[in-house]
Protein backbone atom coordinates (compact mmCIF):
# COMPACT_ATOMS: atom_id res chain seq x y z
CA UNK A 1 0.00 0.00 0.00
CA UNK A 2 1.25 3.06 -0.96
CA UNK A 3 1.18 5.60 1.97
CA UNK A 4 3.73 8.59 2.03
CA UNK A 5 2.93 11.16 -0.89
CA UNK A 6 6.73 12.48 -0.63
CA UNK A 7 7.99 9.29 -2.51
CA UNK A 8 5.79 9.32 -5.50
CA UNK A 9 7.39 9.70 -8.76
CA UNK A 10 5.86 12.14 -11.89
CA UNK A 11 4.21 8.62 -13.17
CA UNK A 12 3.01 7.73 -9.88
CA UNK A 13 0.92 10.94 -9.23
CA UNK A 14 -0.53 10.62 -12.73
CA UNK A 15 -1.47 7.08 -12.28
CA UNK A 16 -3.36 7.92 -8.61
CA UNK A 17 -4.95 11.05 -10.91
CA UNK A 18 -6.32 8.94 -13.65
CA UNK A 19 -7.39 6.14 -11.10
CA UNK A 20 -9.62 8.72 -8.98
CA UNK A 21 -11.03 10.56 -11.93
CA UNK A 22 -11.29 7.89 -14.07
CA UNK A 23 -9.34 7.52 -17.35
CA UNK A 24 -12.30 9.61 -19.53
CA UNK A 25 -11.92 12.35 -17.66
CA UNK A 26 -8.26 12.63 -17.35
CA UNK A 27 -7.76 12.36 -20.73
CA UNK A 28 -9.86 15.10 -21.33
CA UNK A 29 -7.81 16.96 -18.60
CA UNK A 30 -4.43 16.11 -19.94
CA UNK A 31 -4.32 16.79 -23.03
CA UNK A 32 -1.68 16.01 -25.51
CA UNK A 33 -0.37 12.88 -24.27
CA UNK A 34 1.04 10.37 -26.56
CA UNK A 35 -0.69 7.00 -27.14
CA UNK A 36 2.80 5.56 -25.17
CA UNK A 37 2.65 7.58 -22.22
CA UNK A 38 -0.81 6.43 -22.11
CA UNK A 39 0.11 2.97 -21.63
CA UNK A 40 2.63 3.82 -19.39
CA UNK A 41 0.32 5.11 -17.23
CA UNK A 42 -2.03 2.06 -17.27
CA UNK A 43 0.62 -0.04 -16.44
CA UNK A 44 1.84 1.90 -13.72
CA UNK A 45 -1.75 1.74 -12.46
CA UNK A 46 -1.88 -2.21 -12.19
CA UNK A 47 1.28 -2.72 -10.30
CA UNK A 48 1.03 -0.15 -7.53
CA UNK A 49 -2.28 -1.77 -5.87
CA UNK A 50 -3.87 0.50 -3.16
CA UNK A 51 -3.31 4.05 -2.07
CA UNK A 52 -4.51 5.37 1.34
CA UNK A 53 -7.04 8.60 0.95
CA UNK A 54 -5.12 11.13 2.09
CA UNK A 55 -2.45 10.35 -0.53
CA UNK A 56 -4.77 10.68 -3.01
CA UNK A 57 -6.41 13.93 -1.63
CA UNK A 58 -2.77 15.65 -1.94
CA UNK A 59 -1.98 14.58 -5.80
CA UNK A 60 -5.52 15.76 -6.86
CA UNK A 61 -4.92 19.17 -5.11
CA UNK A 62 -1.84 19.51 -6.69
CA UNK A 63 -3.07 18.87 -10.41
CA UNK A 64 -5.98 21.24 -9.01
CA UNK A 65 -3.49 23.56 -8.17
CA UNK A 66 -1.99 23.41 -11.40
CA UNK A 67 -4.72 24.27 -12.83
CA UNK A 68 -5.68 27.10 -10.95
CA UNK A 69 -2.39 28.37 -11.56
CA UNK A 70 -2.52 28.15 -15.42
CA UNK A 71 -6.10 30.08 -14.97
CA UNK A 72 -3.84 33.18 -13.55
CA UNK A 73 -1.11 32.90 -15.56
CA UNK A 74 -3.58 33.16 -18.80
CA UNK A 75 -5.90 35.73 -17.01
CA UNK A 76 -2.60 37.78 -16.30
CA UNK A 77 -3.11 37.44 -12.28
CA UNK A 78 -0.74 36.42 -9.59
CA UNK A 79 2.24 33.60 -9.62
CA UNK A 80 1.69 30.42 -11.53
CA UNK A 81 3.39 28.37 -8.71
CA UNK A 82 2.80 30.67 -5.53
CA UNK A 83 -0.43 32.00 -5.21
CA UNK A 84 0.99 34.44 -2.00
CA UNK A 85 3.47 35.40 -4.26
CA UNK A 86 2.55 39.10 -4.29
CA UNK A 87 3.83 39.32 -0.78
CA UNK A 88 7.15 39.47 -2.12
CA UNK A 89 6.85 42.97 -2.80
CA UNK A 90 5.18 44.05 0.51
CA UNK A 91 6.41 45.72 3.39
CA UNK A 92 5.90 43.84 6.61
CA UNK A 93 4.20 46.96 8.09
CA UNK A 94 1.71 47.13 4.99
CA UNK A 95 1.20 42.97 5.46
CA UNK A 96 0.42 43.95 9.11
CA UNK A 97 -1.97 46.34 8.08
CA UNK A 98 -3.41 43.86 5.48
CA UNK A 99 -3.52 40.91 8.06
CA UNK A 100 -5.03 43.64 11.22
CA UNK A 101 -8.67 42.53 11.10
CA UNK A 102 -8.63 39.11 9.13
CA UNK A 103 -9.53 35.86 10.94
CA UNK A 104 -6.75 33.72 12.72
CA UNK A 105 -6.54 30.89 9.96
CA UNK A 106 -6.45 33.34 7.07
CA UNK A 107 -3.83 35.43 9.09
CA UNK A 108 -1.67 31.77 10.02
CA UNK A 109 -2.15 30.51 6.16
CA UNK A 110 -0.23 34.17 4.93
CA UNK A 111 2.29 34.25 8.02
CA UNK A 112 3.26 30.67 6.69
CA UNK A 113 4.37 32.15 2.97
CA UNK A 114 6.89 34.95 4.78
CA UNK A 115 10.25 34.60 6.20
CA UNK A 116 10.73 33.57 9.77
CA UNK A 117 11.68 37.80 10.39
CA UNK A 118 8.51 38.53 8.80
CA UNK A 119 6.47 36.28 10.77
CA UNK A 120 7.66 37.99 14.09
CA UNK A 121 7.23 41.19 13.35
CA UNK A 122 3.19 40.21 12.24
CA UNK A 123 2.76 38.49 15.57
CA UNK A 124 4.28 40.74 17.82
CA UNK A 125 2.08 43.94 16.53
CA UNK A 126 -1.50 41.02 17.86
CA UNK A 127 -3.32 41.20 20.82
CA UNK A 128 -1.82 38.19 23.38
CA UNK A 129 -5.17 36.06 22.41
CA UNK A 130 -5.17 36.38 18.78
CA UNK A 131 -1.46 35.77 19.18
CA UNK A 132 -2.18 32.96 20.65
CA UNK A 133 -5.15 31.61 18.06
CA UNK A 134 -3.28 32.54 15.03
CA UNK A 135 -0.40 30.13 16.46
CA UNK A 136 -1.96 26.89 17.39
CA UNK A 137 -4.08 27.96 13.70
CA UNK A 138 -0.23 27.84 12.20
CA UNK A 139 -0.22 23.99 13.81
CA UNK A 140 -3.79 23.13 11.50
CA UNK A 141 -2.92 24.19 8.51
CA UNK A 142 -3.03 20.86 6.73
CA UNK A 143 -6.09 20.73 7.20
CA UNK A 144 -6.90 23.96 4.81
CA UNK A 145 -8.16 22.65 1.11
CA UNK A 146 -5.78 23.72 -1.82
CA UNK A 147 -8.93 25.37 -2.78
CA UNK A 148 -9.38 27.88 0.39
CA UNK A 149 -5.97 28.25 0.10
CA UNK A 150 -6.33 29.39 -3.72
CA UNK A 151 -9.34 31.77 -2.80
CA UNK A 152 -7.56 33.73 0.06
CA UNK A 153 -4.54 34.22 -1.70
CA UNK A 154 -6.44 36.26 -4.49
CA UNK A 155 -8.69 38.17 -1.75
CA UNK A 156 -5.65 39.18 -0.44
CA UNK A 157 -3.91 40.38 -3.24
CA UNK A 158 -6.92 42.25 -3.83
CA UNK A 159 -6.91 43.96 -1.02
CA UNK A 160 -3.50 44.94 -0.72
CA UNK A 161 -3.99 46.94 -3.64
CA UNK A 162 -5.93 49.52 -1.65
CA UNK A 163 -2.33 49.63 1.02
CA UNK A 164 -0.67 52.12 0.79
CA UNK A 165 2.68 51.91 -1.30
CA UNK A 166 5.81 50.84 0.63
CA UNK A 167 7.82 53.89 0.24
CA UNK A 168 4.40 55.96 1.37
CA UNK A 169 4.01 53.53 4.75
CA UNK A 170 4.95 55.32 7.95
CA UNK A 171 6.98 53.40 9.61
CA UNK A 172 6.76 55.50 13.03
CA UNK A 173 9.22 54.67 15.92
CA UNK A 174 12.16 56.96 16.20
CA UNK A 175 12.69 59.20 13.31
CA UNK A 176 8.87 60.05 13.58
CA UNK A 177 8.68 60.80 17.40
CA UNK A 178 12.38 62.75 16.86
CA UNK A 179 10.38 64.99 14.28
CA UNK A 180 7.93 65.70 16.49
CA UNK A 181 10.33 66.95 19.41
CA UNK A 182 11.85 69.20 16.81
CA UNK A 183 8.69 70.96 16.99
CA UNK A 184 8.51 71.68 20.94
CA UNK A 185 10.10 74.47 22.78
CA UNK A 186 13.55 73.59 24.64
CA UNK A 187 11.35 72.14 27.76
CA UNK A 188 8.92 70.50 26.23
CA UNK A 189 11.85 68.51 24.57
CA UNK A 190 13.48 67.59 27.89
CA UNK A 191 10.23 67.03 29.73
CA UNK A 192 9.56 64.28 26.84
CA UNK A 193 12.76 62.80 26.21
CA UNK A 194 13.02 62.13 30.32
CA UNK A 195 9.90 60.70 29.70
CA UNK A 196 10.51 58.54 27.10
CA UNK A 197 13.69 57.20 28.50
CA UNK A 198 11.97 56.05 31.54
CA UNK A 199 9.50 54.86 30.00
CA UNK A 200 11.26 52.59 26.95
CA UNK A 201 15.31 53.04 27.34
CA UNK A 202 15.54 51.61 23.68
CA UNK A 203 13.29 53.59 22.15
CA UNK A 204 14.91 56.90 23.29
CA UNK A 205 18.42 55.65 21.82
CA UNK A 206 16.59 55.11 18.91
CA UNK A 207 15.10 58.71 18.83
CA UNK A 208 18.60 60.44 19.51
CA UNK A 209 19.69 59.03 16.37
CA UNK A 210 17.55 61.31 14.78
CA UNK A 211 16.75 64.29 17.50
CA UNK A 212 19.18 67.16 16.43
CA UNK A 213 19.87 69.26 19.67
CA UNK A 214 22.37 72.27 20.63
CA UNK A 215 24.11 69.70 22.53
CA UNK A 216 24.44 67.76 19.82
CA UNK A 217 25.94 70.51 17.56
CA UNK A 218 28.66 71.47 19.91
CA UNK A 219 30.26 68.00 19.00
CA UNK A 220 29.41 67.81 15.34
CA UNK A 221 33.14 67.68 13.44
CA UNK A 222 35.14 70.67 12.94
CA UNK A 223 33.88 71.28 8.93
CA UNK A 224 30.32 71.21 9.78
CA UNK A 225 30.40 73.30 12.77
CA UNK A 226 32.08 75.74 10.36
CA UNK A 227 29.61 75.73 7.93
CA UNK A 228 27.06 75.92 10.14
CA UNK A 229 27.83 78.88 12.34
CA UNK A 230 28.97 80.57 9.12
CA UNK A 231 25.69 80.66 8.32
CA UNK A 232 24.40 82.10 11.48
CA UNK A 233 24.39 85.77 12.60
CA UNK A 234 27.47 86.69 15.54
CA UNK A 235 24.52 88.06 17.56
CA UNK A 236 22.58 84.98 17.37
CA UNK A 237 25.86 83.00 18.19
CA UNK A 238 27.18 84.65 21.09
CA UNK A 239 23.18 84.06 22.46
CA UNK A 240 23.43 80.43 21.82
CA UNK A 241 26.58 80.20 23.95
CA UNK A 242 25.64 82.28 26.99
CA UNK A 243 26.26 80.04 29.85
CA UNK A 244 28.23 77.89 28.12
CA UNK A 245 32.13 76.58 29.73
CA UNK A 246 34.94 78.64 28.11
CA UNK A 247 36.19 75.50 26.60
CA UNK A 248 33.27 75.44 24.54
CA UNK A 249 32.68 78.77 23.45
CA UNK A 250 36.62 78.54 22.34
CA UNK A 251 35.83 75.42 20.37
CA UNK A 252 32.74 77.00 18.95
CA UNK A 253 34.93 80.19 17.61
CA UNK A 254 38.15 78.11 16.28
CA UNK A 255 35.99 76.88 13.79
CA UNK A 256 35.05 80.19 12.60
CA UNK A 257 36.86 83.01 10.27
CA UNK A 258 39.08 85.25 11.94
CA UNK A 259 37.27 88.28 10.78
CA UNK A 260 34.24 87.00 12.41
CA UNK A 261 36.51 85.22 15.52
CA UNK A 262 38.08 89.25 16.01
CA UNK A 263 34.08 90.49 15.66
CA UNK A 264 32.18 88.65 18.48
CA UNK A 265 31.62 89.79 21.79
CA UNK A 266 30.00 87.31 24.24
CA UNK A 267 27.14 88.46 26.06
CA UNK A 268 28.29 89.43 29.85
CA UNK A 269 24.81 90.58 31.40
CA UNK A 270 21.98 88.46 32.25
CA UNK A 271 19.70 87.25 29.77
CA UNK A 272 16.77 85.67 30.07
CA UNK A 273 16.14 81.54 29.20
CA UNK A 274 13.78 81.58 26.49
CA UNK A 275 15.70 84.01 24.43
CA UNK A 276 18.87 81.70 24.87
CA UNK A 277 17.04 79.04 23.89
CA UNK A 278 15.69 80.96 21.10
CA UNK A 279 19.00 81.45 19.55
CA UNK A 280 19.89 77.72 20.12
CA UNK A 281 16.97 76.88 17.92
CA UNK A 282 17.42 78.82 15.25
CA UNK A 283 21.07 76.96 15.13
CA UNK A 284 19.17 73.92 15.32
CA UNK A 285 16.75 75.37 12.49
CA UNK A 286 19.49 75.83 10.22
CA UNK A 287 21.82 72.71 11.05
CA UNK A 288 18.54 70.85 9.99
CA UNK A 289 18.56 72.66 6.99
CA UNK A 290 21.73 72.06 5.96
CA UNK A 291 21.03 68.21 6.55
CA UNK A 292 17.59 68.73 4.26
CA UNK A 293 20.35 69.78 1.71
CA UNK A 294 22.13 66.24 1.79
CA UNK A 295 25.73 68.57 3.41
CA UNK A 296 26.00 65.81 6.48
CA UNK A 297 23.81 62.81 7.29
CA UNK A 298 22.30 63.58 11.19
CA UNK A 299 22.21 59.31 11.53
CA UNK A 300 25.79 58.87 10.51
CA UNK A 301 26.91 61.44 13.65
CA UNK A 302 24.39 60.77 16.26
CA UNK A 303 24.22 57.11 15.55
CA UNK A 304 28.26 56.10 16.08
CA UNK A 305 28.66 55.98 12.17
CA UNK A 306 32.28 56.52 11.45
CA UNK A 307 32.97 59.99 10.46
CA UNK A 308 36.51 61.04 8.20
CA UNK A 309 37.29 65.05 8.86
Amino acid sequence: MITDYNRLSGLDKVAILFSVLGESLAITLIKGLPETDFRKIRARIREMGAVVFSVKKKVVEEFYLALISKKFQDDGIGDTKRPFAFLDEMADEQIIALLEIEEPKIVAMTLAQVSPESQMKVINKLEPDKKGRVLMEMGRLDDVSLEAVVNIASELEEKSHFLPRAVDFSRGGGKSIAKILGRMSSDEEEKYLEAINRESPELAKEVKKYHLTFDNILTFPGNIVRDLMNSVDLDTIAMALKGQSEETVNGILDNLPKKKQAMYEPIERAIAKRDVDKAKKTIVDAARQMEKEGRFNLEDILGGGEMVE
